[in-house]
């Protein structure tokens, strides 16, 4: 028997999930087994939730991407949400995380988890002050684990937990002044509860607590970066290296215990510092799976925050990234609608398959060739079928007609595809 994927994978175990992940990756299945093993590759499966087709995540792995969802009190339509969710599973997620920060959300949780074949992860501190309805300065240490434990129960695959911010990185956060301050939601609410209460961070002072419940039920700890720079300024600071280091300490504290753990990362970062820090990464926390959020590379675009975060994104996990939290067009600005949700997972996407070519991953390239060659025989109900947005390849395709089928608005019957498709058959050019 075994307690845990990771358990399994050094027993030497090969699970279901583990063939399933392997079949979808092409992948070796006793390779996959054995990175599980040394924490290299997670697949984050929680015992009780039933409805999941599992996913890997880590080295030799497609980068996989995820999608925030959620209701705050600005915003609760539990129906919307739910929309998204089926909306995000539709356009290939693989993951979704359940960020609701308002209400008894344990409801909706579980709604989410019974129709959800991605994994779904939370973050336990945004639901801590609904869920126990109470004021933050209030909520005791116990109270703080009974909420990760109703979590890891209700079946969530994984949850990112800030442990690495203690006070001592708290203080350098103190003597260190960042232009953007904590951007971390989780990172700030503990913060200001160890501020409040003068006491250390609970979920690093009772580590192995947190990692009991996740053993019990298989959970994979998403260690999260509450020190994440929140402007371009602010990267790669002491602070941001100083909790990277504790996040390496506690993956090793983890996998002694047969927990999955992934590492968060940033944030906001200039295109010259990524490379450096996805390296910083897996050195430091001994190469463990990174979950980026972006990076943004340019703090000026609101409204277009999808696509500084897929450059980032595309940079990062060429370069060792290996699962991708989308950005919407309306971070920064409000609660994403279904349009802005797929704007941010279609980005998302493309800065992933693009790291995939670039990593050079087994059948990576195919989809692109399959492309290009429909392009050259001028097919376009085959270019449309291929495109990673069919339906609004197939909308901008009939929105603006051509006088031959065999060409678009943009070139007409100059179209150098036609043309040389023609020449090369020894036909004649009407030009």
């Amino acid at each position: 028997m075994y307690t845990t994927q990771m358990d399994a994978a050094k027993k030497g175990i090969i699970t279901e999930e583990m063939r399933i992940v392997a079949g979808k990756e092409k992948m070796d299945v006793e390779k996959l087994r054995a990175l599980m093993a040394e924490g290299k590759i997670v697949i984050p499966a929680n015992k009780n939730h039933k409805t999941l087709n599992p996913e890997g995540v880590g080295q030799g792995l497609r980068t996989k991407i995820n999608v925030n969802l959620g209701v705050s009190r600005d915003s609760f339509d539990v129906d919307l949400e739910l929309q998204k969710a089926a909306k995000a599973i539709e356009l290939k997620a693989e993951a979704i995380m359940d960020l609701s920060c308002y209400g008894k959300t344990q409801e909706f949780r579980s709604k989410l988890l019974s129709l959800s074949t991605a994994m779904i992860g939370t973050v336990p501190m945004y639901d801590a002050i609904g869920m126990l309805d109470k004021s933050l300065k209030s909520i005791t240490v116990d109270e703080f684990f009974s909420v990760v434990e109703r979590h890891a129960q209700d079946g969530v695959d994984f949850m990112t937990i800030h442990c690495g911010m203690n006070l001592a990185t708290a203080q350098r956060i103190k003597n260190n002044k960042r232009l953007t301050n904590i951007v971390s939601r989780g990172g700030s609410i503990l913060f200001a509860w160890m501020e409040i209460n003068k006491q250390e961070n609970p979920f690093y002072a009772y580590y192995d607590r947190l990692l009991d419940i996740c053993e019990k039920y298989d959970v994979t700890l998403s260690l999260g970066d509450a020190c994440r720079p929140g402007s371009i300024n602010d990267s790669t600071d002491a602070s941001q290296i100083e909790e990277l280091i504790t996040l390496g300490e506690l993956t090793k504290r983890a996998w002694a215990r047969n927990v999955q753990v992934m590492i968060e990362g940033p944030g906001h970062m200039a295109l010259n510092e990524i490379a450096a820090n996805m390296l910083l990464e897996k050195k430091l926390c001994h190469g463990a799976p990174f979950y980026v959020l972006g990076p943004l590379v340019t703090d000026v675009a609101p409204g277009y925050d999808h696509i500084t975060s897929a450059i980032g994104g595309a940079i990062a996990a060429a370069n060792g990234a290996d699962f991708l939290c989308y950005v919407t067009p309306a971070e920064h600005l409000r609660l994403p609608d279904l349009d802005d949700m797929k704007e941010g997972i279609i980005a998302s996407r493309i800065a992933a398959h693009a790291a995939d070519i670039a990593k050079g991953l087994p059948g990576a390239r195919e989809w692109d060739n399959q492309m290009s060659a429909a392009r050259a025989e001028v097919d376009f109900p085959r270019m449309i079928e291929l495109a990673i947005d069919p339906e609004k390849a197939q909308r901008y395709r009939a929105s603006s007609k051509p006088a031959a089928e065999d060409t678009c608005t943009m070139c007409g019957e100059m179209c150098p595809m036609k043309n040389m498709k023609k020449l090369l058959n020894g036909e004649d050019l009407k030009l």
